[in-house]
């Protein structure tokens, strides 16, 4: 699929990663469809793009996420891909996991892919074409201490792609998966519990920049690729 003059949804695109994809996106000439619940970060940012639709959204609540497809379909007419990068951290023991920040993380890191997915099916198959790009997490390749709870969330988002991937097969619509390794942003300040062990424990590790992981997603949407990472060698990644 060529970037430029498709339609592309980036959920969380209000700062890391998400915005990082959609400025490259819009530089390679795609429409940006910018989601995040910051409402004033994402008015920005559109402001910038030029041709671009900002749209305050949280992506837990199903009602918002239908309001973003038809908000979509209203300005462009179609959807050709959609990057689920919406998410957050938890840092702490498997012990002292909290039950309902493991819940609240399910929600945000699995269950709003889900309906993210569900709600744009409907379009990408009447359009005979689709990507779905899935941001997934290097931490699944480690049992690194303290990464339970978001681990087994992403994990578990991994395989809901590529089993959607298989269901898809011959519609036109790929499903795929980017593992990004540690990434200049602003995760660690933001997670649900544990940022500043966090933060003392990855203090000296070499971060990639944003840009570095929104060029592979880039590279999937064109390609259909089922599946990316950018975790070196050394970490279980492929990178060399």
């Amino acid at each position: 699929m060529e970037i430029e003059g498709s339609v592309v949804v980036v959920t969380g695109a209000s700062a890391g990663i998400g915005e990082a994809t959609a400025r490259a996106a819009s530089a390679q000439g795609a429409r940006v469809v910018l989601a995040a619940r910051r409402a004033d970060r994402v008015d920005r940012l559109a402001e910038e793009l030029g041709d671009a639709l900002p749209v305050a959204c949280d992506v837990t609540d199903v009602d918002q996420v239908e309001a973003l497809v038809s908000k979509t379909l209203a300005r462009y007419g179609r959807v050709d891909a959609v990057v689920n990068n919406a998410g957050q951290g938890l840092h702490a023991s498997v012990e002292e996991t909290s039950p309902d920040d493991f819940r609240a993380l399910l929600e945000l890191n699995l269950v709003a892919p889900l309906v993210v997915m569900q709600a744009v099916l409907p379009v990408m198959r009447a359009q005979g074409s689709g990507r779905i790009v899935t941001v997934s997490s290097g931490t699944t390749l480690a049992d690194a201490p303290s990464t339970g709870a978001y681990v087994a969330s992403k994990i578990a988002l991994e395989r809901l792609s590529a089993v959607a991937r298989a269901e898809l097969e011959g519609s036109g619509v790929t499903v795929s998966t980017v593992v990004p390794f540690a990434t200049r942003t602003e995760f660690i300040g933001a997670l649900r519990a544990g940022a500043s062990t966090a933060a003392s424990e990855m203090a000296g590790v070499d971060f990639d920049p944003p840009e570095r992981v929104a060029a592979t997603i880039l590279d999937v949407i064109r390609s259909g690729a089922a599946r990316a990472d950018l975790v070196p060698v050394a970490y279980g990644g492929t990178r060399r």
